[in-house]
């Protein structure tokens, strides 16, 4: 396993797994818009770099960088910045769980809906398409999810944990988190995911579970001008 995929994790994922899923201007990849919002460059970018990242995004267009900080060069305009804390599971967080099904296009309506109403983060319209995702539902009404969104070489990110606000404090969230590092284990990989450097309350869950702090990075939104 490389750590430098873990530290550039939208390069690794953009320019292997998931290049399936990107369109690229020389070393600058993107996701497509309908799957993510996420921009990616080498872990050390030349001006040329930058200048096809600025391409690719084309003027009045913004995207997302997860990785260390940087010096933007001019034609490129910061919108905002926020912390980022990195984890990795510990090897034996998988556990399969009887309650979660996995989730189809069908689904993709009601997702939108519940990472609207709990802020997960980004989730479009293609973004199922990165999973497996595995959902709970009770009385017919999607209640919690989770899923796979970037893969790496080595590693694949847990994403879009949510419940929704009234079914809280039951432990969907660890469940369906144990579930789908399942999906990820028996790729091979090894689950990783991201919180805000200010969520406290997600750090806690992540750390009683046995993930360990990987790396702190920044979430970078830039826009071409």
């Amino acid at each position: 396993m490389s750590a430098s995929e873990l530290l550039y994790p939208g390069y690794a994922a953009l320019t292997g797994p998931n290049a399936v899923f990107a369109e690229s201007r020389g070393n600058a990849v993107r996701y497509l818009p309908e799957i993510a919002p996420f921009l990616a460059v080498p872990p050390e970018p030349t001006e040329q770099d930058w200048a096809d990242a600025a391409a690719l995004l084309g003027p009045g267009t913004s995207a997302a960088l997860m990785r260390p900080d940087f010096a933007l060069p001019d034609f490129l305009k910061l919108d905002r910045q926020f912390d980022l804390v990195q984890f990795v599971a510990p090897e034996d967080l998988a556990a399969a769980d009887d309650e979660a099904v996995a989730l189809t296009v069908d689904d993709v309506p009601e997702m939108i809906a519940l990472v609207a109403l709990t802020d997960p983060g980004p989730f479009r319209t293609r973004t199922i398409e990165l999973g497996p995702y595995l959902g709970i539902r009770r009385d017919g009404e999607l209640i919690a999810m989770a899923g796979v969104r970037q893969t790496l070489p080595s590693y694949a990110e847990i994403s879009a944990v949510c419940t929704h606000p009234d079914r809280r404090g039951q432990g969907l969230a660890r469940r369906l988190i144990r579930a789908v590092a399942a999906e990820i284990t028996a790729t091979g990989r090894t689950p990783f995911l991201h919180t805000g450097g200010t969520n406290v309350t997600a750090q806690r869950l992540y750390t009683a579970m046995g993930f360990s702090i990987s790396n702190r990075m920044k979430v970078t939104i830039i826009e071409a001008v």
